[in-house]
């Protein structure tokens, strides 16, 4: 393959991880709404809609595959060509999380736990998505270790949405009656949080990837 045709493969690359990148961060956004509004058939379209991300994925996949295999690229587009790689695979768990959150859209019946702002957190992680990807498409080092100190931040407030919830049923362990009551939405909040956790720990993962892409340095992998 001639080298021009091999850049603009590499280019086209990173043009359809960052279109993955913007459809993951629309399912989130669609899955967050439905959570908030409890609104069953926006939940629905999200879970309906995930085979689109599933697609993306296998596409390519294939094509990191053809890259390395067929190509054989050395120091920085190899380190592209995985981190690419790695950075797909993210996504895509990322987009089978926010098809959890429209699961559970359609499930919530009532407004629990007021003092709980789990859209906040979703929003958190969201913007976290966000410029994780903006530091690949653009190469930018400083904002990977953001994403990476902020990140504290979002699991701060995941672990005390848990306590909270965990020291009410705690309460209520004498009232049998009252904790079947909560259980299902209390099950729903829980599951809500530990998943935008997860989406939070992914962005890291992708500005992980992104910055031993850039200086091969894997501070940031864990």
């Amino acid at each position: 393959m001639a080298r021009t045709e091999y850049q603009r493969r590499l280019e086209a690359l990173r043009e359809e991880v960052l279109r993955m990148g913007e459809v993951v961060r629309e399912r989130l956004d669609i899955a967050l709404r439905a959570l908030a509004e409890r609104n069953e058939e926006l939940g629905r379209e999200v879970i309906e809609r995930d085979a689109e991300v599933n697609e993306l994925y296998l596409d390519l996949e294939r094509e990191c595959m053809d890259l390395i295999a067929l190509q054989q690229p050395v120091a920085g587009d190899l380190r592209f060509v995985t981190a690419s790689f790695k950075i797909i695979t993210d996504l895509e768990r990322i987009a089978d999380l926010a098809t959890n959150l429209g699961e559970y859209a359609g499930r919530a019946k009532h407004e629990i736990y007021p003092d709980i702002d789990v859209i906040h957190i979703g929003e958190r992680a969201t913007e976290a998505l966000a410029e994780a990807m903006t530091a690949y498409a653009d190469e930018d080092v400083t904002t990977c270790y953001e994403i990476a100190r902020r990140d504290d931040g979002i699991d701060d407030l995941c672990e005390r949405a848990s306590e909270l919830v965990i020291r009410d049923l705690i309460d209520t362990e004498g009232n049998n009656a009252e904790t079947e009551r909560l259980f299902s939405e209390v099950s729903r909040l829980l599951l809500a949080v530990r998943d935008l956790e997860r989406v939070g720990d992914h962005a890291v993962n992708i500005a992980a990837r992104t910055l031993y892409m850039i200086e091969s340095d894997d501070e940031l992998i864990y």
